[in-house]
């Protein structure tokens, strides 16, 4: 089998804010307390953008029923697809297309479901990136993206203690792929990775929002799947936009993390709207009459935190 060469950059908790101090491999997160902070600026490193138009392909690892595959396949089909109703997913993210090298068209590829937990319901970080192969990173195009996603009932190495969801890359057959995991955290730390869809493990008990598609773990998984597809985007491989150290550095949406609406500060998310029917919360709207929850991205024309309500 040729040799494979994994790289990844762990994203902290969706939410909190426990140290404004880097840290090696993980996401900076906020600070608790109310200070101010100097200015996050990510600086361009002159590498490898995914830009035009770049394949998703998915891996279903666990059991998903057919509602929650729906709910994330519309969120993907969202990205691109221009609606008039505003705010909308669409919107959110163009900002990737202010980045250099404009804007980058995700399309979903390759659907695998691997009901059956070929590796076990406990993955080491190894076993996610081989999965990504599996998924489509032995396609000898660089303009893909692998992602492996997770059932609640499937626990993953650095979960819930330190991460939501990882991006990275690897080398198979000399070809460079960019792949990504987010797990469903429902039953093992919504606190963490499904604020504010939770109460928070840490920080202020504020009352949860209540999700936009009425399923906690994978509206939480939205947030995160945002957070890791803007970052796989615009820093693909360890050299394009970041601020830190390339292995555990700040990037388009993790530098703005716990951020969803204007006036948000730690503990809570921001101004956000309301649906007056099922009182859920969201800012962004989508196919299908969707509604999500998505973290505010990091703007390269104005250097700041970017919210569309």
């Amino acid at each position: 089998m040729a040799s494979i060469y994994y790289h990844f950059t762990i994203i902290l908790f969706s939410f909190l804010m426990l140290s404004s101090l880097p840290q090696p491999s993980i996401a900076t997160s906020r600070m608790l307390a109310l200070v101010n902070q100097p200015p996050v600026i990510l600086k361009y490193h002159n590498g490898q953008l995914l830009k035009g138009n770049i394949t998703v392909n998915l891996l279903w690892y666990g059991k998903f029923t057919p509602i929650q595959r729906s709910i994330l396949v519309d969120f993907f089909l969202s990205l691109n697809h221009k609606l008039p109703r505003q705010p909308s997913v669409n919107t959110w993210w163009s900002t990737t297309g202010l980045y250099k090298g404009g804007p980058s068209n995700l399309v979903v590829g390759n659907q695998i479901l691997d009901e059956k937990y070929s590796h076990g319901k406990s993955l080491k970080n190894r076993q996610v990136q081989r999965l990504a192969l599996k998924a489509g990173g032995h396609s000898k195009s660089t303009a893909t993206l692998s992602l492996v996603l997770t059932s609640a009932d499937v626990a993953v190495e650095d979960f819930c203690m330190s991460a939501c969801g990882i991006h990275g890359y690897a080398r198979y057959k000399k070809v460079r792929y960019a792949y990504a995991w987010v797990g469903n955290s429902e039953t093992q730390c919504p606190g963490q990775c499904a604020w504010p869809f939770h109460q928070p493990l840490y920080g202020p008990q504020t009352p949860p929002l209540v999700a936009p598609n009425g399923d906690v773990g994978v509206d939480g998984m939205v947030i995160n799947l945002g957070t890791v597809l803007a970052g796989a985007i615009t820093n693909p491989f360890d050299d394009g936009y970041y601020q830190g150290p390339a292995d555990g550095s700040l990037e388009a949406v993790s530098a703005c993390t716990g951020i969803f609406g204007k006036g948000a500060y730690p503990g809570y998310p921001g101004e956000v709207l309301v649906d007056k029917t099922s009182g859920a919360s969201y800012n962004a709207v989508g196919v299908n009459g969707r509604e999500y929850l998505l973290p505010a991205m990091w703007d390269p024309h104005t250097s700041k935190c970017k919210t569309f309500v």
